[in-house]
């Protein structure tokens, strides 16, 4: 009897039970995160994205061209599944499951437990392990790309007395964390190019995930090479025209640089684009120029093609990194100064252009002062990217073919020595490592009779 109620009362106690429980479901439905319990799913939808992301804690720091846009983090990852760009990435080859690249944990919606363990946000990071596998080649090579930004590490390493980029990681590590959080917006790896805005530009996913081989002149390229590179092509400034390369031959980019010269060749690693062997000529396709006009016969060693061929282009100086910026603000002009880089180039002369170089550079990581600083001018060889056949320079009007570009005194009016570069027009921290390069005792002595 005893036995019997026994039993009787815990199948009430479970019958009840189970009944509560079901009348608490009813109340409090258990979320359904199937949709989104994926790396696809959760990065497809767009409203999960924005319940679920993390605000920035640094905004991107701002560069030459500008302060970064901002995007939104949810707006960097989503995939739009509405896209040609995700279309495109599904139908290509690099459709070989999120974590193969990113690692982290698929099949869940818990996005502290997918971006754990072996996650990396940005795999092109780990070129030679991630992209190496694919592209053997092109990853080998690319140890010995500029877009690295060893050219900028070599002058930060030089400038704080050591041999050269190869040591830049024996700098401070406080000077290290501003080359990552101000040059390397721009110098960067295979994704800063072929899948995602450079930050720049914004960063985040340029085109939903698409790999894209020959990266948007525009959205790319210029977002990084704005200030010396595509403000000049364009004609951005005000006086400027467009470089004819572009309004006559509508030439892109990489009609010019190639994939060799842009990824590297790994040879070696130079130290300065114009060290580069795959650097492009105005030879390769202008070709017989030494014989083409009185002009080429007469100077066509003696300085680069764009001392007749360029029109005014920017320049600015004293920047403080990630701090007040350009403390000389930039300014369209034209200078003509002694070869900065004989051992490169065979020309006496050649434009020059006023770079950010100050002893107090990086003043806002520790560095209160470059202890070599003179170590490089605060000029650099430069070839804009604004040529034009006729200009300033080569438009005589009738006059003497040397009237528009050799100094010459009138009337007590000077003539064209705004052309050159002179000590005088150093500030007084650029002499000691500029001078070396001014035209000061270097041109015709008849030029200023």
């Amino acid at each position: 009897m005893r036995a019997e109620l026994y039993c009787k009362s815990r199948l009430i106690i479970i019958v009840l039970t189970a009944g509560m429980i079901g009348f608490g479901c009813t109340q409090h439905q258990i979320p359904d995160y199937s949709d989104v319990a994926s790396c696809v799913g959760c990065h497809t939808n767009y409203a999960h994205l924005k319940e679920v992301f993390s605000a920035d804690t640094v905004a991107p720091a701002g560069g030459c061209g500008g302060e970064a846009p901002h995007n939104e983090p949810y707006d960097r990852v989503f995939l739009d599944t509405d896209d040609d760009g995700y279309k495109q990435f599904k139908r290509g080859f690099h459709d070989i499951g999120c974590t193969t690249c990113h690692g982290g944990t698929d099949g869940t919606h818990e996005k502290e437990i997918a971006h754990t363990g072996n996650f990396i946000r940005h795999p092109s990071e780990m070129y030679v392990e991630k992209c190496g596998s694919c592209h053997g080649e092109i990853t080998i090579n690319f140890n010995t790309s500029l877009h690295q930004g060893t050219g900028q590490k070599r002058k930060v390493t030089q400038r704080m007395g050591l041999a050269g980029h190869e040591e830049f990681d024996l700098l401070p590590q406080h000077q290290i964390e501003g080359y990552n959080a101000n040059c390397a917006t721009c110098h960067g790896t295979c994704g800063n190019c072929h899948v995602n805005r450079p930050p720049i530009a914004g960063g985040g996913l340029a085109n939903s995930h698409a790999f894209e081989r020959n990266p948007d002149m525009l959205a790319t390229c210029v977002s990084c090479h704005t200030s010396r590179g595509g403000h000049a092509y364009l004609g951005v400034a005000s006086g400027t025209v467009p470089d004819v390369h572009l309004t006559e031959a509508g030439f892109e980019c990489l009609d010019c640089h190639t994939g060799m010269e842009l990824h590297g060749n790994g040879d070696s690693t130079v130290t300065h684009r114009y060290a580069y062997s795959e650097l492009p000529t105005c030879e390769q396709c202008h070709t017989g120029l030494a014989s083409s006009n009185n002009y080429h016969e007469k100077h066509i060693g003696d300085f680069n093609c764009q001392v007749c061929h360029s029109q005014d282009y920017n320049n600015c100086g004293s920047c403080h990194i990630h701090g007040e910026g350009a403390r000389v603000p930039s300014y369209l002009d034209f200078k003509i100064a002694l070869n900065p880089l004989p051992e490169n180039k065979d020309f006496e002369f050649a434009l020059v252009r006023r770079t950010l170089a100050a002893p107090d550079n990086w003043k806002e990581y520790g560095v209160d002062e470059y202890p070599a600083f003179d170590a490089h001018p605060t000029y650099n060889y430069t070839t804009p990217h604004n040529i034009q056949r006729i200009t300033s320079r080569t438009e005589v009007g009738g006059e003497h073919c040397a009237s528009r570009c050799h100094i010459r005194t009138e009337a007590d009016t000077v003539y064209n020595r705004e052309l050159y570069l002179f000590e005088s027009d150093l500030l007084d921290w650029e002499i000691n490592a500029t001078a070396h390069i001014t035209v000061d005792g270097e041109l015709p002595a008849g030029w200023f009779n």
